[in-house]
């Protein structure tokens, strides 16, 4: 890991976060519902213009999340215990839909009749705007830096973490545009993903339970 071999001291948070971020990003939601649909209806490239547009949508979340956690803290420690229930409990409640998902039919046709393909720009702002103006991501993120970063990080490392999430998105949301544009895989995906999103509901539903005990300490 990089940034944990450049901020040694912050290895430990920064992990929590990575992991938090992992699960959340793998989690079904809009944004990856958005780029199975561009791959399925316009291909490749396409979704990996609109998986970078979802990438950098992630450093908005970041600059509020950062600019307004040292406020939050200090205004009220009532507010502080509700933003962590909030947080555990979108958590579980992601995990408790994914747990529940059957399985899935495909709503974008066959993808055998060609389609005018959006332009890469067009493609790059359906992606920002489907994670900028999600409301869910809005509280993930500032649930995050509230549960599992201190407040005493310096900025400077805050927005590494923020710089790391928005990679990694980044690269996770390429790697899903690469893989269902084939195929073989989607009809797979289409006839056993609900299966996918049991096993990453009860990931979500066991994690927002541990943040739930932290909270109760």
């Amino acid at each position: 890991m990089v940034l944990v071999s450049i901020v040694p001291n912050y290895g430990n948070e920064f992990l929590a976060v990575a992991i938090a971020h992992m699960l959340a990003v793998a989690s079904p939601g809009p944004d990856f519902a958005i780029v199975l649909k561009q791959s399925i209806t316009y291909g490749r490239r396409t979704a990996v213009w609109t998986s970078i547009g979802v990438g950098c949508a992630i450093v908005i979340h970041v600059t509020y999340s950062v600019l307004g956690l040292g406020l939050l803290i200090r205004s009220s420690a009532v507010w502080f215990t509700v933003v962590k229930f909030a947080g555990a409990t979108y958590l579980a409640w992601l995990g408790i839909r994914a747990l529940c998902s059957g399985p899935r039919h495909t709503e974008f046709g066959s993808g055998d009749t060609p389609v005018a393909r959006p332009r890469a720009g067009a493609a790059f702002l359906t992606g920002f705007l489907t994670n900028a103006l999600n409301p869910k991501a809005t509280l993930f993120f500032i649930s995050i830096f509230v549960l599992r970063v201190d407040p005493l990080t310096p900025r400077w490392v805050q927005v590494g973490y923020g710089a790391w999430m928005t990679c990694a998105t980044m690269a996770w949301f390429c790697f899903v545009s690469v893989v269902f544009a084939h195929p073989v895989v989607r009809a797979r995906f289409l006839r056993h993903g609900h299966w996918i999103d049991r096993v990453l509901g009860l990931v979500l539903i066991a994690f927002a339970a541990s943040l739930a005990v932290v909270t109760l300490r």
